[in-house]
């Protein structure tokens, strides 16, 4: 794709968010210090109505969204039914013939009893914060790229819809309608999961899923009559030998058995085990096989003597392609970034977020459009400031180049995978 011209007007609009990198630096610094782990209501909360506030300074039609209430399992092996704070949902010209769905997340994985809860300098472009990459800092550079694109003599041409969501880190349970109904309603994505720190944005993604296997036994003294239990912990070990002797079997594939509740005091013979784990796989046909194995292994030990077994989960996110239409959204990116002297890199990744679900939907996007970091999910989290403006302007770039019709928005849903 040619690399295309800035016109004075698209110029002066982009030379002008370097005006607000100062603004910038303060809020990520800010917003860094709110604990919003997505378990952590009360941060939650808070987060949300700094959001409110800054975003409200786009106009349109901006509301806190209830998201529905999504069954889990307990550590007591029952389902509990579980409430989510709101989504933040802003709409702005939605009768514009150019439709575009914004999305990101305010929650982090750190919680509120985690050790790393404030933000340091490493040096004087780097910071180390919860959240500062992963996406608090996303979430200005999407707000200061709407901000340019309201300076725009084409914005008329252009809606869009932000979508923040509360559970994005825990993988969308509740969200995940929200983001299917806005993603189909869309042209084309934009997700500010962060970039890598040096610019490289991902292309196909894995998909995802999470499970957890409940196994009952019966309790007994381990003592005096351990020949009348029937040990939970022991089926449970034995599958996830069964579930971990998966990976590999499809290409991409790979099952991670993460956790294992249940058991006592040892004089004890456990009657309860769950086993929690993720699925990633490259293929959405290899879904249907590894779901035809997970319920094998769970006939297997059902079947053992006094053992009961029961599957639960599925998966959120399915696998995100370097399909064409979003092979053509990735190769505007990058001529957006040589307008700007950047050079745009991608890299697949077993990774997955937003993206993935947009996709699902129907919707080409581009979902690593955040700031420069790494480290993320670590207390090592870095995002690199200057940064900041720099990805506010490829974004807004994009979104002159939509609005004005130079890059072609309608004919991404055209193109067949």
């Amino acid at each position: 794709m040619n690399v295309p011209s800035l016109t004075p007007d698209e110029q002066a609009i982009i030379d002008a968010i370097a005006m607000r990198e100062a603004s910038m630096m303060a809020r990520v610094k800010a917003w860094s210090e709110v604990n919003s782990g997505s378990h952590n209501r009360a941060g939650l909360d808070q987060q949300r109505a700094l959001l409110v506030k800054a975003f409200s300074d786009l106009g349109g039609d901006l509301q806190e969204t209830a998201l529905s209430p999504v069954s889990e399992v307990t550590s007591d092996g029952q389902q509990s039914t579980r409430e989510f704070a709101p989504a933040l949902l802003l709409r702005q010209r939605p009768d514009a013939p150019i439709q575009v769905v914004l999305t990101g997340h305010y929650d982090t994985v750190f919680g509120e009893a985690h050790a790393f809860q404030h933000w340091q300098m490493l040096d004087d472009d780097t910071i180390n914060g919860p959240g500062t990459a992963d996406m608090k800092g996303g979430l200005l550079v999407m707000l200061e790229a709407l901000r340019a694109l309201e300076q725009s003599p084409h914005k008329d041409n252009l809606g869009y819809t932000v979508l923040i969501s509360p559970d994005e880190e825990i993988g969308s349970p509740a969200s995940a309608p929200v983001l299917a109904k806005y993603g189909a309603m869309a042209d084309l994505g934009m997700t500010y999961e962060p970039a890598l720190a040096d610019g490289s944005l991902s292309g196909a993604r894995k998909g995802s899923g999470n499970f957890a296997l409940i196994i009952r036994g019966k309790a007994a003294h381990a003592g005096r009559e351990h020949h009348l239990g029937r040990n939970a912990l022991v089926a449970a070990a034995s599958a996830v030998q069964a579930l971990a002797g998966l990976t590999g079997q499809r290409e991409a594939l790979t099952i991670n058995p993460a956790k294992i509740e249940g058991g006592g005091p040892s004089n004890i013979v456990p009657d309860l085990a769950i086993i929690r784990f993720n699925v990633r796989l490259g293929l959405p046909e290899d879904a249907q096989w590894v779901m035809g194995e997970f319920e094998r292994i769970t006939k297997d030990i059902d079947a053992l003597d006094g053992i009961t077994a029961e599957l639960t989960g599925g998966f959120t996110r399915p696998p995100k392609p370097m399909a064409p239409p979003n092979a053509r959204l990735f190769e505007m990116t990058r001529a957006a970034g040589a307008a700007l002297g950047l050079e745009i890199r991608w890299r697949d990744t077993g990774g997955v977020c937003e993206g993935n679900n947009l996709w699902a939907a129907g919707c080409p996007n581009v979902d690593t459009l955040g700031v420069r970091g790494g480290n993320i999910h670590s207390a090592q989290e870095f995002a690199i400031l200057s940064s900041l403006v720099e990805r506010a302007r490829l974004s807004t770039v994009l979104l002159l180049k939509f609005a004005s019709g130079e890059f072609d928005a309608k004919s991404l849903k055209t193109l067949t995978s």
